[in-house]
């Protein structure tokens, strides 16, 4: 793949499934794997990384313009997809950052094989149970309005809004493809996967948690639980952000990522 010179996504087709993938800057590679509610949001985060890395940025099968394969309905589906695509552009030291439901991937890919990759990013991310079975660890999306949701999700509403009459038809549609692809791979179990808890030891690169300290569909109790679970992984909290920090705070979002990615 060319790097290319704008956020216009090119088509990259993995193991015969087509994809929508941003390139741009330059430097060491960086996977960004954007959060539940689709890449157009994490725009101006991956500006920021790409400053000083060469990121590559998919758009997850289901969300936006991706094809969904027949047959895939899980997060680990979707990590064994991801594992294609670094083969088949042979990716080497990759940094890996994922927000949300893209950190639940990340962390799915890293507990097969972390051969081709270096460090890992996790912000406010899901994927496990860390309470009993009668404490609910994460809010219930589904059950909730929009507005509802956004007041949980940022810390400033405001950011979150979104005008559906305003908005091009395509951005629409991406959005209503990500609440259906969100729903299908986490819906039944909820946002986790029983199995992964028991897994998380197998990450042996060096792992950075990142916490927007106002997300109110999580908590910060959770995200330190989680973190806590893979060895010698380190936890930073990023202040006026949410549930989305790539959203809210790009540039501090991405400067905390970066620092990591270099750190000897």
């Amino acid at each position: 793949m060319s790097v290319a010179s704008s956020r216009e996504a090119q088509s990259l087709v993995v193991n015969g499934t087509r994809i929508d993938v941003i390139e741009k800057g330059s430097g060491p590679p960086l996977l960004f794997l954007h959060a539940e509610n689709g890449i157009e949001p994490a725009a101006a985060a991956i500006d920021e990384l790409a400053k000083r890395a060469h990121v590559i940025a998919p758009t997850h099968p289901g969300y936006g313009r991706s094809e969904l394969p027949k047959g895939m309905r899980s997060v680990d589906d979707l990590s064994y997809f991801y594992l294609d695509l670094f083969d088949q552009l042979d990716l080497k030291d990759l940094t890996v950052v994922g927000t949300g439901f893209g950190a639940w991937i990340a962390a799915e890919i890293a507990v097969k094989t972390t051969a081709r990759m270096a460090r890992l990013v996790m912000a406010n991310a899901v994927g496990v149970k860390v309470g009993d079975r009668e404490t609910r660890d994460i809010a219930d999306i589904f059950a909730l309005t929009e507005p509802e949701y956004i007041a949980i999700a940022y810390c400033d509403p405001e950011v979150g809004k979104r005008d559906y009459k305003e908005l091009p038809d395509a951005e629409v549609l991406a959005a209503a493809r990500a609440r259906e692809a969100t729903a299908r791979f986490a819906w039944n179990p909820y946002f986790h996967n029983p199995r992964l808890k028991s897994r998380l030891h197998r990450i042996r690169i060096p792992t950075l948690f990142l916490w927007g300290t106002h997300d109110r569909m999580l908590s910060e109790a959770y995200g330190r639980a989680y973190c806590a679970m893979i060895a010698g992984a380190r936890f930073e909290p990023i202040d006026r952000a949410g549930h989305f920090p790539d959203h809210e705070q790009p540039k501090v979002f991405a400067e905390k990522a970066l620092a990591f990615a270099k750190a000897k």
